[in-house]
């Protein structure tokens, strides 16, 4: 229930930061073979996978 309110209040493109946000750079690591792309970014504290925000809106997209 509350993923859905969340997924109303959020603006567009927010909920892939909200799944591809790690609190460890391993995590985002994982995440990036995953999806099968290269290298991982910071953001603020956390870490998130492929090589910026713009390689991982792109992933995203194709999957």
């Amino acid at each position: 229930m509350l993923a859905g309110v969340l997924a109303v209040l959020m603006p567009p493109g927010a909920g892939a930061h909200m799944q591809g946000m790690f609190k460890t750079k391993a995590e985002a690591e994982k995440r990036a073979a995953e999806l099968k792309c290269k290298g991982v970014f910071a953001m603020g504290s956390l870490w998130m996978p492929c090589a910026n925000e713009r390689a991982l809106h792109e992933t995203l997209q194709k999957n």
